[in-house]
């Protein structure tokens, strides 16, 4: 399913261009003053250009919430008036977003929440992920995002600035690109915070939450989100670390347990399925049919050759990859046919496999209810196993009486029959998830004093090139560059030296025995001492960048 590209998001920003009228009246009436009350989100330095976004958002509406006045009437406000306006917020008492932490939050439907019905309309291509991540961020109150949508899974990760806010936007995208009804989607879905959202990603990527406990596609899947996210602006620090953390934690835990020993995938369920529904004695004579032969397709073909098949007919678009399997299995025969064949094929076979990427129906009611009724040794009906996500078997067919379909969520009696012995595995998998998610959370937490170490080195660099300007004027403008480059050097490496204490004490990542809290100490203190809470806010700056491109 494409997402769609129609969502708009209102230029709150635009407002901030008309703000002078309205902060002059506001400057004028006593009875219009901002009180702590009135000010929800107050504006502080050196927060991220979505934080700034948000809080000229809530400047421009507390603004207009206070007068009567007009804002529309003035477009030609300029900007140094915008900005001096949002200085009211700045030394606010109130603190909501500068003191709670941006959340990583999961919203998310899955084969255990929400049938595949649901799931296929909120189903992303790969293909559309870039686009899903850009249109997610342009929400007021997303600064990241990740996509990751498979058969049984439709989870979106993103870093929000408010938790409640941020889970209503994405939301409201969700049922966009859907169709579907918020209410309907919030019947289904699932959330998580922070902590609970790192431990969900890493026990997806470990196989804990699959349907198919174990199964190793979905680590595939981890990994194939981070490589789609790779230069995509949305995919940031935080979401991207997650899911480089949650394919180490897939392939630890595959490496230290037996969870995946015996496992079956989703696939192999399949075939499973399709031989428990047939009679025993047909097994040597059912005329199989696999549409597909992309990752699913071939581990159809696999699972059919253990379990005895050495005949069948693969439907694809190109012959390229059937040859390869072919060469693959070289005892079996694989019949190659294109997909404009796939009805001839159809009407020959007793069972179907689809497992293709087309987001419409390959066989539909009609279509099925004029093919011949599959041979007697299988009572006459035909079955469709669909393990595609958007279904390639549309709903309507089960409605014909020679015809028996099942999808994915089908496959859940398949797997209950040998869960139980890779539960007590998985027990030994959630210790390592354990220990993995207390590494990510430090790490994680750790990044709080980046913004003091980009302040510091900035601060130290301002004064070191003052002073070496003050320098080269006494040496007079005739000195050789040798000379100069030798005065530059050595400033650089008095400044590197005198730095190299405190940003050593600005680190956290687990080369000593400094511990979090005595980090965070450090970088406070360093903000007192250097004042570098007080200085020019880099937040100022990229208000003042929005304001210019909301102008063009």
């Amino acid at each position: 399913m494409a997402v769609s590209t129609a969502f708009t998001r209102p230029v709150k920003l635009e407002v901030l261009l008309h703000i002078n009228n309205t902060a002059a009246v506001a400057a004028s009436s006593p009875a219009v003053a901002l009180s702590p009350s009135q000010v929800r989100i107050p504006l502080k330095p050196t927060r991220t250009t979505k934080r700034a976004a948000i809080r000229c958002e809530v400047a421009s509406n507390l603004l207009v919430e206070t007068t009567d006045h007009d804002v529309n009437s003035d477009q030609s406000a300029n900007t140094s008036s915008s900005i001096s306006a949002l200085e009211q917020l700045k030394t606010s008492a109130a603190d909501r977003y500068t003191k709670e932490r941006s959340s990583i939050v999961v919203i998310g439907l899955s084969v255990h929440t929400a049938p595949v019905e649901m799931r296929e309309k909120l189903a992303v291509p790969e293909a559309e992920w870039p686009r899903a991540i850009a249109e997610l961020c342009s929400l007021n109150h997303i600064e990241e995002a990740a996509v990751l949508s498979t058969c049984n899974r439709m989870e979106i990760y993103v870093v929000a600035l408010s938790q409640h806010r941020g889970v209503k936007e994405v939301t409201d995208w969700m049922s966009k690109a859907s169709g579907i009804p918020v209410s309907e989607i919030c019947q289904h879905r699932f959330l998580l915070y922070n902590k609970d959202a790192t431990q969900h990603i890493f026990e997806v990527s470990a196989g804990l939450d699959s349907l198919v406990l174990g199964e190793g596609q979905i680590l595939a899947q981890v990994k194939q989100v981070v490589k789609v996210g790779q230069g995509v602006t949305g995919f940031g620090r935080n979401i991207s670390g997650l899911f480089k953390h949650a394919i180490t934690v897939g392939k630890r835990v595959r490496t230290e347990t037996n969870i995946a020993a015996g496992a079956v995938s989703v696939s192999s369920a399949a075939v499973e399925l399709a031989l428990m529904k047939l009679p025993e004695s047909s097994h040597s004579r059912v005329r199989m049919l696999v549409i597909g032969a992309g990752k699913m397709g071939k581990l159809v073909i696999k699972h059919l050759v253990a379990k005895g098949c050495t005949k069948m007919v693969v439907v694809n678009r190109t012959e390229e990859r059937v040859v390869s399997i072919r060469k693959e299995l070289k005892d079996v025969e694989i019949i190659y046919k294109p997909l404009s064949e796939m009805l001839a094929c159809a009407a020959k076979a007793d069972v179907i496999f689809t497992s293709t990427a087309s987001d419409t129906p390959l066989f539909l009611k009609q279509q099925v209810i004029d093919l011949p009724t599959a041979i007697q040794e299988v009572g006459g009906v035909r079955l469709f196993v669909d393990i595609s996500v958007p279904r390639n078997v549309g709903s309507c067919v089960t409605d014909v009486e020679t015809a028996r379909v099942y999808n994915v969520d089908a496959l859940k009696e398949v797997v209950a029959a040998n869960k139980e012995d890779r539960l007590r595995k998985a027990m030994e998998a959630q210790e390592i998830i354990s220990d993995e998610s207390k590494q990510f959370e430090a790490w994680r937490d750790s990044l709080e004093t980046v913004p003091t170490i980009k302040k510091l080195r900035a601060y130290a660099e301002r004064i070191r090139v003052a002073e070496l300007e003050k320098c080269l004027s006494k040496l007079g403008a005739d000195i050789s560059k040798k000379t100069m480059r030798a005065v530059d050097d050595l400033s650089r490496g008095i400044v590197n030296k005198l730095l190299h204490g405190p940003m050593q004490h600005l680190r956290c990542d687990g080369s000593d025995s400094r511990t979090l809290s005595e980090t965070l100490e450090n970088m406070h203190a360093l903000n007192r001492m250097f004042s570098l809470e007080t200085e020019i806010s880099v937040l100022e700056q990229k208000i003042r960048a929005k304001v210019e491109q909301a102008q063009k």
